[in-house]
């Protein structure tokens, strides 16, 4: 019935395309006439500009926007007219409720700006609230729903779960048999991509932007300085701009632009289609679906339903050419066709009506699906605001308004680690296959469900550390994390190898899919919601192991940095709130912030005396810091600290040795007896005190040995070079065979350092937290040389704090948490889990969340300690204890190797 209807639009298409073929035409007559001069720009170029936004579609209307407002002299050049490379034909939707606190504040700042542009400018944006529905076949999808609505509740966005019946009444269309439930957001709707870059324009040019079509950039003037390479300008056909910001929101354009510099963005374009019908009687005013399990959208337009999805086979572009001004492609049906058959049997009535248009046109995907924002790493100057992943327009407002304040404050005001481009390592932003597959996966899985330990098929084995075969022998089940392979958990010595294969693209484009699906298979185990991780058990037996007796941890991936000059001290003292200038034996926890006291990174760093010139014992003139880091925000951690110690003209270089070296972390009770006949050097509390370092070798092997633990537990790490990680390893494996020493993964690790209420970046400890917020005051120094964000600290100090991380442990046993659940005290919301994990050595499920005030005040220990607390999973709200500091060995006994204390303390 479809295709006949389809055939009986033969005339209506051609019609369509006979159209987009003037189009295109024109446009090629528009660059053809500009390059012969004839196109003359709407407006003059001024000499100079505080900012100059490249790219005249939505990033870069909303960025010139939320400049302009803030009083910024800014320009922006379009090489054609606004909208007139990707925005001009995207769908325009908007849906609040994503697996991520982030970017539901990003989508209701766009939402509320849409809201009020037209008081401000007296222009419809082309804003209609009309509401949104999420279809759901099973019940696992149902759960996902539940979890969105969770937290949307929590964050203040109306939500309902509806039954088929209910569903119906709101979109009459549907089939209630074809589903089992869904989420409605009435707060959704959809937006004119022409409609709201001219309101844009208008309020922007109000207050003092400047917007100027048919003028394109042919390149970004550079120039060298000591400190690297800085934007001075840009060149244009019509002349430059003197300016020292430029923001790049060229979109499928934007790997182009700044590729000749050094630059690499991850970023790949893709054709992406909709296809509109004719007149559908009663579809007027309903709701916008999204049915993720059929993987089809309906964005109302009138009384038409504008219909698309993302396919397993998207088309995958070259570079597109520099004029596809409002251009579009023929729409290939054999890709296309798979989202009409779900829309089909979710609304029966929509296959009565013929396709009054196709809509195909380029977009530009991303390795993680997320856009690449922020300052470029490479070229001092340059902000990106580019790759939206087909959701520039919902996401316009919200990343609009950070890119401005990243600009003008050089932060944002939100955690932007998710969006900023810095995720990514200049390896990865250069190796085109990698971006390809990772791309392709993320564009397939944009509708699948989103599960906290699920893991990519593609680009894997980007970078393996020098442990890796023993791992994968040893069972591993391996993470990927920043590019880098790293153990998940173990499987039993007797299971099938789980090993990563190569991607196949999900069988298409002519590939097959695996044979070897073990891996996949094993990965299935932790896809719910519901209940605990088939794998429970096995990450429970290690996390035991490591409580009770010893587990090797292979951290190799951890960053691993030198700081190192004539003033790196100087340099140290700026950037780390605690005190490094301490004996080169000491090693110190320590944060890194910006100028309002969020933590940009959480580290380890010890101050070294001159040494051999090995890799763990460098030689240097002046002073040397080693740096250790997460290694999930590697590269974040290495950008942030050079980017400061090139602000501030610092005397110091910093290198990054993660790839030279390899950390061996034994960490538990009986971790001392069986390293100590290994090493030349007494493990003893007089020797080697907790949080020192010394160097050492371990069989004749030398290396650099801290006395550290990320889990709470009497613990050493061992830093050895890459060459020598195997042997190493295998004699610590070996002493402690008799002993019972096993390995033990991140799945294990990072449950046991949330039981002990350590911290891990990004999530529990971010940006917006400062340490006081944290529980972290006592890395932030009272005295000696200021340290960036010292005033934010002491202002904190000074007047309190309005929001307060606590710990949250459930009441009722065997009830699984994952992140992003509702906390309620006394019946109100006062925040949501940023970190979740299950405490094995508390029996108890243990969330961490900042909660706030609803009155917006200072909060205190009396506020925290007073009140009654739940957590909604699913729906329900359970009881919880709430504390101040973790409950596990709160005197931290252990970690001092007083294990007869501890456990009088736990009695």
């Amino acid at each position: 019935m479809w295709r006949h209807r389809i055939l009986h639009q033969t005339s209506v298409r051609k019609e369509i395309v006979s159209r987009r073929g003037a189009l295109r035409s024109l446009s090629a007559a528009r660059a053809l006439s500009q390059q012969r001069g004839a196109a003359a720009p709407t407006g003059a170029l001024p000499a100079s500009a505080d900012v100059v936004v490249i790219g005249g579609g939505s990033a870069g209307c909303h960025t010139l926007y939320h400049l302009a407002r803030r009083g910024v002299r800014a320009v922006l050049l379009e090489r054609a007219q606004l909208t007139a490379g990707t925005t001009w034909h995207t769908a325009g939707l908007l849906w609040r409720l994503r697996p991520n606190d982030v970017d539901i504040q990003l989508l209701a700042n766009s939402r509320q700006m849409l809201q009020q542009l037209e008081t401000e400018t007296g222009l419809d944006p082309g804003w209609i609230q009309n509401g949104g529905l999420f279809i759901a076949h099973n019940e696992t999808r149902l759960d996902e729903y539940r979890r969105l609505a969770t937290v949307g509740s929590a964050l203040g966005i109306e939500n309902q779960i509806l039954g088929p019946e209910e569903t119906q009444k709101l979109f009459p269309l549907l089939d209630p048999t074809a589903f089992i439930g869904a989420l409605y957001s009435p707060g959704d709707g959809v937006m004119d991509p022409a409609m709201l870059c001219t309101a844009l324009k208008k309020a922007a040019t109000n207050q003092g932007g400047q917007v100027i079509e048919n003028c394109g950039v042919d390149d970004i003037l550079v120039e060298q300085t000591s400190r690297g390479k800085k934007v001075v300008g840009v060149a244009t056909p019509h002349g430059n701009i003197r300016t020292e910001r430029v923001v790049n929101a060229t979109g499928v354009w934007g790997r182009d632009l700044v590729a000749k510099h050094g630059s690499h963005l991850p970023l790949v374009p893709m054709k992406h289609a909709y296809i509109v019908s004719e007149s559908i009687p009663g579809v007027r005013g309903l709701p916008n679906i999204r049915d993720h399990d059929y993987s089809t959208y309906f964005r109302i337009q009138g009384d038409a339903i504008c219909m698309g999805g993302y396919e397993l086979n998207p088309i995958l572009l070259d570079p597109v050419a520099k004029d596809f001004h409002f251009g579009l492609y023929e729409l290939d049906w054999s890709v296309f066709e798979t989202h009409v058959e779900g829309a089909q049997k979710l609304c029966p009535s929509y296959a009565k009506y013929g396709v009054k248009s196709t809509v195909c046109g380029p977009e530009s995907f991303t390795p993680d699906h997320k856009p690449l924002m922020g300052p470029d790493p490479v070229l001092s100057g340059l902000y990106h605001n580019c790759g939206f992943n087909s959701a520039g327009m919902m996401f316009g407002g919200g990343c609009g308004e950070q890119t401005a304040l990243w600009i003008l404050n050089g932060q944002p005001d939100l955690p932007m680690f998710g969006f900023d481009l810095r995720r990514f390592t200049p390896q990865q932003g250069r190796a085109t296959q990698w971006i390809r597959e990772k791309s392709h996966e993320s564009y397939v899985k944009n509708y699948s469900m989103v599960f906290k330990y699920d893991q990519p098929l593609a680009g894997r084995d980007f970078q393996r550390d020098p442990l890796h075969e023993q791992m994968m022998l040893a069972n591993a089940v391996m993470e990927e994390k920043q590019g880098w392979e790293r153990p998940g958990y173990f499987l039993d010595s007797g299971a099938d190898r789980a090993a990563v294969q190569p991607y196949d693209w999900y069988g298409s484009y002519g590939h097959s899919r695996n044979r070897d699906s073990v891996y996949e298979q094993v990965l299935e185990g932790d896809l719910h919601y519901g209940r605990f991780s088939e794998h429970h058990d096995l990450i429970m037996s290690e996390a035991l192991a490591c409580r009770n007796n010893a587990v090797v941890f292979n951290m190799s991936y951890f960053a691993k940095l030198l700081l190192e000059g004539p003033q790196a001290q100087q340099a140290a003292d700026w950037l780390f709130s605690a005190n490094t200038n301490r004996d080169p034996s000491k090693t110190v926890y320590s944060c890194a912030l910006n100028a309002t006291g969020g933590v940009e990174a959480d580290v380890t760093i010890t101050r070294l005396a001159s040494g051999s010139g090995q890799i763990y014992d460098p030689k240097f003139s002046g002073q040397a810091y080693y740096i250790v880091a997460g290694g999930a925000s590697a590269y974040y951690t290495y950008s942030t600290l050079l980017e400061e110690i090139r602000r501030q003209g610092f005397e110091a270089s910093l290198k990054d040795l993660t790839a030279e070296m390899g950390v061996i972390s034994i960490q538990g009770p009986n971790s001392r007896q069986i390293l100590q006949p290994l090493l030349d050097c007494e493990l003893s509390d007089e020797q080697l005190p907790p949080n020192c370092t010394r160097l050492a070798k371990c069989e004749g092997i030398g290396l650099r040995l801290l006395r550290v633990s990320f889990v709470g537990e009497l613990g050493y790490e061992l830093h050895v070079p890459k060459a020598d990680c195997v042997a190493v390893y295998k004699s610590l494996m070996a002493a402690g065979a008799s002993r019972g020493l096993r390995n033990a993964g991140y799945r294990a690790l990072y449950s046991l350092s949330s039981e002990k209420g350590y911290h891990l970046w990004s999530f529990d400890l971010r940006p917006d937290d400062t340490p006081l917020e944290a529980g972290l005051a006592f890395t932030c120094r009272k005295t000696g040389s200021d340290y960036r964000g010292k005033a934010a600290i002491e202002r904190q100090r000074s007047e309190g704090v309005r929001k307060r991380l606590v710990y949250l442990t459930l009441q009722e046993q065997g009830v699984p948490i994952w992140g992003l659940e509702g906390v309620y005290r006394n019946g109100e919301p006062v925040g949501i889990l940023r970190r979740a994990e299950y405490a094995y050595a508390l029996g108890k499920s243990l969330g961490q969340a900042y909660i706030e005030r609803p009155d917006g005040q200072t909060i205190d220990t009396d506020y925290v300690s007073g009140g009654q607390y739940e957590v909604e999973i699913l729906g329900r709200r359970y009881r919880a204890d709430c504390h101040l500091r973790s409950p596990f060995d709160p005197t931290g006994q252990r970690v001092l190797g007083n294990y007869h204390q501890a456990t009088a303390d736990a009695s």
